[in-house]
């Protein structure tokens, strides 16, 4: 039996590579991009602000909003963020021709990652080493303590859930090591004591993009289920009291909702059958596992569950695919008969991406292996019942988000219908077609959760056609071009 588990840890080492083989398809055919930091210029057309007025445009939100990519936040990204690449166009328009320039709080390098006080504190960007994603073999230069006090025209925090818009001190330095306030707000923020909210009112906005509370879902979701979700209550005084508050100095918007966070490319690249057996180590392994499947008939036999949770919490293995093994929480207690709250995963649940990395590998002793003979831990998968509960708080997030949108009369981009079509049938972008794949989408970048230079202009077109659709503006028709942002960035890329 030890030599067949053997074998099966040889096998499953090389599950990282499972997602990734098309991936070295896709960066090996992707066309060059000769400028991949700087702005794309598009031909002139004449553009009218309609009933809208550009003069000063503020984005508030979270990571995608600042251009956050392949896992991290760097200065070619932060030129292809949505709001930028938005702001080039909205500068064309004949009738505010007295538009200030955009502004962004940008990084120090295209490395990415933060110091505080020569201590990096979040990682280099991702990029293809020929296999896979890995961290750029780099060190961050941006420190945060070095920084010119905003406000900025971008005003969007990674990490940012909606009610930290609203909060005092998010960007104060002296929080940072406590998790008390955003290194990314601390470097932008235009006083200690600002929030988020205050330094988008104080810049007198004359149209405002606002797309916050994805954090709100996604951080649960990309946690295994192990973070906490907001409650829909919360929720609504946060963002409430966001959009109300920039209402009364701005008179204009856009508003986007939330897409499902259960879809993205982080969420569902790892297969829930990830296991690869030999008919002689699934016998072996299902020798292992007969004294729990035994205890689970006894629970039975006494009444303590059904037939039906005696089923789903069998485990048995075959020669093949096999689903990996897992703790779920929403099980019956059966620990007072000493028996774990074990299942195998079916295709309801979600593995994290980072599992890829993890299945298969060692846990100590020759009969454990994570995933198969030791089941992974609640942060490595996202149960069905957790889905379903992500699921709903978005929807009702998602409700409060329409109807303050419409009670404001400013205009709404459905992000969580954008996600869907691309990754149940694709949408196409001029010549491509964008779906949810991870890298070969096109959509998500390296980490599978934030979008891709392409992904960001993929969006950026689809707000200015809700803007035009509300203001009567003609934004769409200096749409930009699909071919003009890359899916991917150099190693090199200075």
């Amino acid at each position: 039996m030890i030599l067949t588990l053997i074998k099966l840890i040889m096998k499953l080492k090389n599950l990282k590579y499972l997602f990734l083989s098309m991936t070295l398809i896709v960066f090996n055919s992707c066309e060059e991009d000769d400028d991949e930091t700087g702005m794309i210029v598009q031909e002139m057309v004449e553009i009218t602000s309609g009933s809208a007025d550009f003069t000063r445009v503020v984005s508030l939100g979270a990571s995608i909003t600042a251009g956050f990519t392949d896992n991290a936040l760097f200065f070619a990204g932060q030129q292809n963020s949505y709001p930028n690449i938005m702001a080039g166009v909205m500068s064309q328009s004949i009738d505010n021709s007295a538009a200030t320039n955009f502004t962004q709080p940008y990084m120090d390098d295209n490395i990415g990652g933060l110091l505080f006080y020569g201590n990096q504190i979040t990682s280099p960007r991702l990029y293809f080493n020929g296999a896979g994603p890995a961290v750029l073999p780099a060190t961050p230069t941006t420190e945060i303590t070095n920084f010119t006090p905003g406000p900025y025209s971008n005003l969007g925090v990674p990490g940012a859930q909606a009610v930290h818009l609203l909060a005092p001190g998010y960007g104060n330095l002296a929080g940072v090591p406590t998790g008390l306030a955003n290194p990314y707000f601390a470097r932008m923020a235009s006083s200690p004591n600002a929030s988020v909210l205050e330094d988008a009112m104080a810049q007198a906005p004359t149209f405002v993009t606002l797309w916050s509370g994805g954090n709100d879902a996604l951080g649960y979701a990309v946690s295994g289920g192990t973070s906490e979700l907001t409650d829909p209550d919360y929720f609504d005084f946060a963002f409430g009291s966001t959009i109300g508050a920039l209402a009364q100095v701005a008179p204009g918007g856009l508003v986007a909702n939330i897409p499902d966070v259960t879809s993205i490319a982080y969420l569902n690249t790892v297969p829930y059958n990830a296991v690869p057996l030999d008919a002689g180590t699934a016998g072996a392994l299902n020798g292992g596992f007969a004294p729990y499947n035994g205890g689970l008939a006894v629970a039975q036999a006494f009444g303590l569950i059904t037939a039906e949770e005696v089923a789903a919490r069998t485990i048995t293995f075959a020669e093949g695919q096999n689903a990996v093994t897992m703790v779920d929480e929403y099980l019956t207690d059966l620990s007072a008969l000493g028996l774990p709250s074990y299942r195998q995963a079916t295709m309801n649940d979600k593995v994290v991406l980072t599992a890829a990395t993890f299945i298969g590998t060692s846990a100590g002793g020759p009969f454990d292996i994570n995933g198969v003979s030791v089941p992974l831990a609640d942060n490595w998968v996202l149960s069905s019942d957790e889905v379903m509960e992500t699921q709903t708080a978005t929807a009702a997030f998602n409700a409060t988000i329409a109807a303050l949108t419409s009670q404001y009369g400013w205009a709404f981009i459905d992000t969580h219908a954008v996600l869907n079509e691309a990754v149940t049938q694709g949408i196409q972008f001029d010549d491509y077609t964008m779906t949810g794949d991870l890298v070969f989408g096109g959509l998500f970048s390296l980490d599978g959760v934030h979008p891709t230079a392409r992904g960001n202009a993929l969006i950026a077109n689809k707000m200015m056609e809700a803007i035009d659709a509300q203001y009567g503006s003609n934004l769409s028709d200096a749409a930009v071009k699909a071919g003009d942002y890359p899916t991917n960035y150099s190693p090199t890329m200075n």
